[in-house]
This record gives structure tokens, sequence and C-alpha cells, in this order.
């Protein structure tokens, strides 16, 4: 008898301490009844084997709570459970809540699901980074547990309004379940109607300590319930009112700390939850994939990051996203690049929401991520490297003369370090770290959090700047005496930079939890990505400006339009490559436009003048300019080295047009292809003269009549050769000169006579 009684003693022990021990901690039979123990096993008093770390996963809860949402908690949590149970592992879920309006029929669904029997062995933690008001906080109410950002705001579910009734008591039914010991029903009724008010009662226990000393313990109550504990024999030792009748009844998360009451902790980031419960860093991941189907697509970040690269990487993304793609692959392989460029396409990342998209930087065995590819790579949530290669040296370099290079000044390498350390936090990294890839002379030191016992990684002043919260521990031998920061994939896993090291891509699909049989497809260029990248080139500048011009030149002797269309062509195919290669706006567009307009006004309007001509040909060479190059760029002369580039490419294009153009006036009125398009005086003279006169006054050289005295074309008549629309081409006195139409248009083979002569501009009229 003594037997079995002894056996149901132990049996009932056992399952009183269940909850304990399915979270990890051990059992100890003692004399007084029995004793949790963590992390030490009875016995010889051997350290226990490192606790592993439970299963876990990041959900967050948008708004509205439709069925959607509730199938992705759903299925996240009953996998949860289902690997829990097959690994004999703990489980815990983080639900972030976020603010937002859904029906209470909806919300009150998903909260009792999460406090039903059917999630009894996951740990289910409600995340409340920001202010949550409205029905979303019974589902954080729902949860074990509750973390809240000091200063966010959690409560007045019914908005400035009570509740109904009957919703009122099913929130209380889900509350009386005791799944967050540290809520009340005094403390949930106020926070669902204004007007009731909540207290804090301190009362004397009738037992006493182990050391004879007198207990008592704090209570959240309503009025009436003070009034019930007045009237017992428990003695009240301190009253505190928590809520006025009137508040909205929400507490940040200071204040509930505070109080002892709704969280368990408060924590300023994210990625201070995988200290608060033991989860690897990778567990507090965003996964848009939960409940759905991976979309998974691999964009590839190849060679010398430009800013023809960076197009054509934001093209891919923004391509992927139209696609409903959920999940990105960006395979690096690069030494850097401009900073500018890598700046923003980290940022381009970085932006993506990680509620829809999951982003991955993926650097295989035998490549790298240094400099701006290092930058790029922090942009994602993740990154997966082989163990021996190699990420880091991300500090800006500048060529001196001589081909030496020099560290950059300390305005542009703080601007970079506050770019570093902003991408690492976003991505919950180490900013210190990051920060080390670009100064030399940064020393980063491992910490641990006196609170919490947090291992992290800061810099001196950040450690100052604690005022004594962190232990300061060993240096990171990687950072500080005049070495950047550059380490291996396993290196980084260890500091926090990058997640466990990855094999091969097989092995990459498997820790992203994708299946072997889906296809991950690869982002390739397209024919119009290739056409592209040989547009912005300096060869292809020299080609489309040089044909540009000589096509403009000749077409203004032949006049059969053909020519013109091919100018034209060649300029749009020129900004059209630049618009995608990231380096031209509508800006260099309109400045063209408004040259191209300045030389028809000199060609065709007001011949001679000079002031268009060389208005046109600034604005034009000047938009080709700033077409062909960014700017802003964050390294010293960069774009100075740039615009020498692009001026000595354009200088070429101006000598070889001239050079064309001579030639083509001299040879061209002599090919027989060519010397019918040439316009002839009426008779079928040859003209041994190709090009615009300019100057009408040299334009009879052998009389001199006009040299000397080109006032005298006045009063002269002659014959149209061409239409004048109002400008063209007129034989006077035997020779063909440049003319202007006084008013309407003026047919060809017309008589014509010459009214006016301003500078190089001869006004002729139709003589009827």
């Amino acid at each position: 008898m003594d037997c079995l009684r002894t056996s149901f003693a132990r049996l009932t022990v056992l399952l009183w301490a269940w909850p304990a021990l399915a979270f990890g901690a051990d059992l100890a039979l003692g004399a007084d009844g029995p004793e949790i123990v963590a992390g030490i096993k009875s016995g010889a008093g051997d350290q226990a084997k490192p606790a592993e770390p439970p299963l876990a996963k990041y959900l967050t809860v948008t708004s509205p709570v439709d069925d959607l949402v509730f199938g992705r908690v759903k299925n996240a949590v009953l996998n949860l459970e289902s690997q829990a149970q097959q690994q004999h592992r703990r489980a815990v879920l983080i639900l972030e809540i976020t603010h937002g309006t859904t029906p209470f029929h909806q919300v009150y669904g998903l909260a009792k699901f999460l406090t039903s029997s059917e999630v009894a062995d996951v740990k289910t933690v409600a995340w409340v980074p920001e202010n949550v008001t409205g029905n979303n906080v019974i589902i954080a109410l729902a949860c074990n547990e509750i973390v809240m950002h000091p200063d966010a705001d959690l409560g007045d579910i019914g908005q400035g309004k009570p509740l109904d009734r009957d919703e009122q008591q099913d929130v209380l039914r889900l509350i009386e379940k005791r799944h967050n010991p540290r809520l009340s029903t005094a403390l949930v009724l106020g926070m669902c109607d204004p007007q009731r008010e909540t207290l804090r009662v301190k009362v004397q226990l009738p037992q006493t300590s182990k050391d004879g000393k007198e207990t008592s313990e704090y209570r959240v109550v309503t009025k009436d319930e003070l009034e019930r504990l007045q009237k017992s024999k428990l003695a009240i030792l301190d009253v505190q009112t928590i809520k006025e009748a009137g508040d909205l009844g929400t507490y940040s998360g200071s204040k509930a700390r505070g109080l002892g009451v709704l969280t368990v902790q408060t924590i300023d980031t994210r990625g201070e939850l995988a200290d608060v419960y033991n989860l690897p860093r990778e567990a507090l991941r965003d996964d848009p994939i939960a409940g759905d189907k991976p979309h998974v697509q691999m964009i590839k970040v190849e060679g010398v990051v430009d800013s023809v690269l960076e197009a054509f990487i934001e093209r891919q993304i923004d391509r992927a996203v139209t696609a409903g793609v959920n999940t990105l692959i960006f395979e690096i392989d690069s030494p850097g690049g401009g900073l500018l460029q890598s700046q923003n396409l980290a940022n381009v990342i970085a932006d993506l929401d990680p509620k829809k998209i999951r982003t991955i930087a993926y650097i295989p065995k035998g490549k790298q991520a240094l400099s701006g590819a290092a930058m790029i790579a922090l942009g994602c949530d993740e990154i997966y490297m082989d163990p021996n290669v190699r990420i880091g040296d991300a500090e800006p370099i500048e060529l001196k003369s001589g081909r030496q290079f020099e560290h950059v000044p300390e305005k542009i390498l703080s601007n970079l370090r506050v770019v570093l350390a902003t991408l690492a936090k976003r991505k919950g990294r180490p900013p210190a770290l990051a920060e080390a890839m670009a100064d030399k002379d940064l020393q980063v030191f491992q910490v641990k959090n006196r609170r919490t016992g947090r291992m992290w990684y800061l810099s001196e002043a950040e450690i100052q700047a604690g005022n004594g919260e962190w232990e300061k521990g060993p240096p990171v031998a990687e950072s500080g005496g005049n070495h950047l920061l550059t380490v291996t994939g396993t290196r980084a896993h260890e500091l926090g930079l990058s997640e466990a090291p990855v094999r091969d891509f097989d092995d990459l699909k498997q820790r992203l939890g994708i299946p072997a049989e889906v296809t991950v497809a690869e982002a390739k260029q397209t024919w119009v990505d290739t056409l592209v990248f040989v547009l912005n080139t300096e060869l292809a500048l020299f080609f489309l400006v040089v044909v540009g011009f000589i096509c403009i030149y000749i077409e203004l002797h032949l006049m059969t339009g053909l020519l013109s269309i091919v100018a034209a062509l060649c300029f749009a195919v020129f900004f059209w490559s630049h618009f995608l290669g990231g380096t031209a706006g509508w800006l260099e567009v309109i400045l063209f436009l408004i040259g191209a307009a300045c030389l028809a006004l000199e060609v065709f309007v007001i011949p001679g003048s000079g002031f268009f001509g060389v208005t046109g040909v600034l604005l034009i060479f000047g938009s080709l300019i700033l077409a062909s190059q960014t700017w802003g760029n964050l390294e010293p002369n960069e774009d100075y080295k740039r615009l020498s580039y692009t001026m000595g490419t354009l200088g070429a294009s101006i000598i070889s047009i001239v050079v064309i153009a001579m030639v083509t006036s001299r040879f061209l009125p002599h090919v027989r292809v060519f010397d019918k398009l040439v316009l002839s005086p009426p008779g079928g003279a040859d003209l041994h003269h190709f090009g615009p006169r300019l100057k009408p006054g040299l334009a009879d050289e052998s009389t001199g009549l006009f040299s000397d005295h080109p006032r005298s074309l006045v009063g002269q008549e002659g014959a149209s050769l061409t239409v004048l629309r109002p400008a063209g081409k007129a034989k006077i006195h035997g020779r063909t000169i440049d003319v202007v139409s006084e008013g309407p248009f003026i047919p060809a083979e017309s008589r014509v006579e010459v009214v006016e002569v301003s500078g190089n501009r001869v006004v002729v009229r139709q003589i009827v």
C-alpha cells in the first residue's frame, strides 16, 4: 500500500512539473517536495549538456485578420507542434501583433485557436513593437507570453467605447484559461471598458516563508473585488489605482513591466528575442511563404557594381515582385564597385517588405562579396555563405596620381559607416561589425548584457554610452589594428553577421525550407538587357554620336528626310539605353530637345545669327555628357574621372565628325550614286561645292561681286533651286547660295528677288 501511495505521489509530481519539463527544466525531488532545477542534472553534480535551441517560427499578424492570416498561423502552429513531437524539442511561435481594424469574430476565432488544446505543445509569444489598440489586442492576450517595446502601448480594445457585454464575456473566457499568468480579469476588463477602474493592491498572506518572515503579494482587482478583499481576513498593505474610470486602458511596455502585469519582458529590437528565448537568429525572419507555396527566383550579382548593373538588378527585382515571387536569392560574386551604386542597390533590397518577400544573399564556394558587394549582402534578410568564402573590406579607396591608393577623407568614411550601421541594424546584425568593414581603426569587443545575459558586439564608444549595461569582453581579432574587417563564412556566423554556413545550393534549399522538387528560376538577361549593356559602352557612345551628327549634316544638303530619321533613331537609342542604364533622366532629354530646337532656328529661320547655333551645340553636348555618367558619386574625384573619359569620347567624336564632313563635302558630289541626290541648278549643271554657304558675300569669288559688296545682292533676281520652307537654296548670278523666304513657302524653280541682306542672312521673295 505504501508503495502504491509512493508511486501515486511521484506521478502527481510529474504531472505538476510537466509544463516546466516541457520547456527544458529538470526535476529533482527534495525533502520538502519537488524542485525545478534548470540546467543542472541531479546526481554527481556534473554540468548538463547545453539545451538544444527550440524550434521556432516568426510570423507577422497583418490586418485585417482574414481567413488567409488565420490559415497561415494555424499551419505554422500545427507544423511546429508536429516537428516538436518528432524531434522531442521545444517549440516557440512568435507572433508580431500589428495595429489595424479587424471584426471581433475574426480576431476571436484566431485567439480561441491559440488557447485550444491543439497548440498545447507550442509556446506562443506576442511581440508588440508598436502601439496596438482595438480588437487585435485580443490576439496578444491569447498568447502564453507578451513581449513589448518599452514605448509601445497595448490596450483600449473597444477604441474609446466599451465592448459589447457578450464580447467581453468571450474575452474573459480566454483569460480564465490562465495561459498568461500576468493577465487578470480586472486588468482585461479595464481594457474592454473605459469606465472600469483598475486597482493594484498589496495583501499580506497568512502563511510565512521558510525563514519565518511574513509574505505578501500584489493583485490586480476591480473596485468590487477590493471591497470583497476588505471584508476578508487578509490584511491590505497598499492600494494603487493603475487605471482611472474614463481612461482608455492602455499600458506601455515600461509601465506594464514596472507593475508586473501584461508583459514578461521589454526589448528594443526584434533581434533581442533570440536572447530571451534562446532562439537561432534565422528563426526571427518573417516567413512570407508560411501557408503558401514558395515562389523562388535567383538573381546573380556578378562583376563590378556600376550604374548599368545596378539598373539591371533593379529591373530584375521589379519583374520578380510583379510576378509574385516571395523568396529572392541574390547569388553574389563581386569585388565591389561604385559606392553610390552599391548603396542604392543595398537600400532597394532592404526596402522590400519582409512580410511579403524574403531576401537571401548567397555566396557559394569560390566566390566573394567584398566592398560594395558586402554592402549589398548586408541589405538582405539572411546571408548564407560557404565556410571558406570571404565578406567585408568595404572601405572606398581613392586612386591618386602615380596610381597610388589612399584612404578616403573622414567625411566620406563617416557617411559610409552610418550607411553600413543602418543596414546592419535594420536586419538584426551588430552595427559595429559592419562599421569595422569600412573603418580600419575601429576596434570591436564582444560584450554581455548584465541584465539579460545577451551576447553582442559593440565599439568602445557604444559600451561607454551604455552606462554600465554591457560587460566588456575580448576584442574581435579581425577588427582594428589597421585592418578592415574581412571574415570567412564560418567566422561571420560566429559574429552574428550571417547564418550557419552551407555546403552547396541543395543545402541552401533545405535550410530555406524549399522543397527539393521546386525549381529555382534564374533571372537571366533578355535581349533588351544585353543591348542596354552594349549601348552603355564608350564605343557605342562614339558610334551613335558620329552617325547621328553626320546624318544631320548630309540631310541639310540632300533634304531627303531619310537621314533625318536615322539621326533621330541614333539619339533616341542613346537616351533609351542610358535611361535603362541608370545614368539618364528627363532633364537630359529636355536639354537635348531644346538644343535641337535652337539649331533648327539657326538653320531654317534666322541663319547667320550665331547665338542659337552656339547655344544649341552647347546644350546638345551638355545633355550627352550628363546622360553618359552618374553624378554625386561618394568616392573622391570619381565624378571628374568619369567626366574625363566622357569628354575624351565626345572629343574624339567631334574630330571624327569634322573629318568625315570635310571628306563628304569634297568627294560625295562626284560619286555617281550620290551626285543625282545633290541639288543642282535648273538645266542640270553640276555643283562643284557641297555644303552650306554661311557667307553669301563669298559666293562668287571669280567676279568679286558679292565678296566686296554683299549688300549689292539686294534687288538681284534669280531662281529657287529647292522649296524654300522658309530656308533653302537659290541661284543668283549663276551661283548657289543659302536664302530664306520673306513670307510663305516658295516652290522650287520659282523666280525670286533678294529683298534684304543682314550679315549671313539673305531674304528673298517670289516674283509673280
